[in-house]
């Protein structure tokens, strides 16, 4: 049997429930490698996939005979089918941070259940550790992530766009073994920069610019994040104080992320180096990736989360000064035993173009 669905099946046993609705297209792929519409049914004694007519072939050219999954037309089963399905369950488990309240119902009517339970977000816990597989394609992810900066650093000049310089990111992506984007680009020059998550605007990039360019793609549905903060012709003066101290802070949390460390304690480190330089951390430390570019779990002074083994973490203090620039850095991060391999390995240092 797939393995990650008889993990499942025992946890979901352990939670006295006799079977599960996945429905979270994520956590479908996760479990699946399944990447088309429908829905997953963990009854008795079936894995059941109920698909649209359309992706039929496609999820059967996916699965295998180990995966142990009967793949099921919608339109072929009837409602006496449907309300078979769990005969004899009495606790089925749902996503309820994915579910809605009106699909719940839906569920409950459809399935005839006799209780729906909260499954605790199982499945978003258990992708928090990645596996081989996972691990290679999210470092392959990386690699391209750190090519596509060597390039975009001898493409930028001095009249382009910020849009310009987002487009060239994806086609960059696209042409060179990427899926394409794991979330939308961020390129923003300028005062532009003291926005976190700043859209790429027409703003021309001009001599004497900061500019701050967050971006990732994707490889076989896995997700990388960088950011560095690079600077037009020199550097300003007023700025160099505050990228040092960011730099100093990325690299300090670097050396203290590992196995068993506190997400929590780490993050207080940063913020009160941040606050005695009389600057914020506004938001948090950095966040879990894998098939999401944010996943359980969050690095911030409010987590509690002990980190582990083969977790992969971003590493992205920052410092905005509104209205004026701001500096972000940050590294996609394996936990290990003995410390935090960085996966994205470009150039931290001062880059002038």
């Amino acid at each position: 049997m797939n393995v990650k669905i008889k993990w499942l099946r025992d946890k979901i046993k352990n939670m006295n429930m006799q079977g599960m609705i996945v429905s979270n297209p994520v956590n479908i792929k996760y479990l699946t490698n399944i990447d088309a519409e429908g829905i997953l049914l963990l009854t008795r004694k079936e894995n059941i996939y109920i698909t649209d007519g359309r992706y039929i072939e496609h999820v059967q050219s996916t699965l295998t005979i180990d995966d142990e999954i009967i793949v099921t037309d919608i339109r072929s089963i009837s409602q006496e089918d449907f309300e078979n399905f769990f005969l004899f369950c009495e606790n089925v488990g749902f996503e309820e941070n994915y579910v809605t309240y009106a699909k719940y119902k839906e569920y409950m009517h459809k399935y005839k259940i006799n209780s729906l339970v909260e499954t605790e977000n199982i499945i978003e816990k258990q992708r928090m550790i990645k596996d081989e597989k996972e691990i290679e394609n999210i470092k392959k992810a990386c690699e391209i992530t750190d090519n596509c900066f060597t390039h975009i650093l001898s493409y930028i000049k001095k009249g382009m766009t910020e849009k310009q310089v987002a487009e060239e990111i994806e086609r960059y992506f696209k042409q060179n073994g990427a899926d394409g984007l794991a979330f939308d680009t961020i390129v923003a020059s300028g005062i532009n920069s003291s926005m976190p998550h700043a859209i790429p605007t027409d703003k021309k990039i001009e001599s004497g610019d900061i500019i701050t360019i967050d971006f990732g793609c994707k490889y076989n549905g896995y997700c990388s994040d960088m950011t560095r903060t690079i600077f037009v012709d020199f550097v300003q003066d007023y700025i160099k104080p505050v990228y040092e101290l960011v730099l100093k802070n990325q690299t300090k949390a670097l050396r203290e992320l590992r196995d068993g460390a506190i997400s929590k304690n780490i993050s207080k480190i940063v913020e009160s180096d941040f606050n005695v330089n009389n600057y914020d951390l506004i938001h948090a430390l950095g966040h879990s990736l894998g098939l999401e570019i944010h996943e359980m779990p969050t690095l911030s002074s409010r987590s509690e989360q002990i980190l582990k083994e083969n977790m992969i973490i971003t590493d992205e203090p920052g410092i905005y000064i509104p209205g004026k620039f701001g500096v972000r850095i940050e590294d996609t991060l394996l936990i290990t035993k003995n410390g935090a391999e960085r996966l994205t390995k470009s150039n931290k240092d001062y880059i002038i173009i």
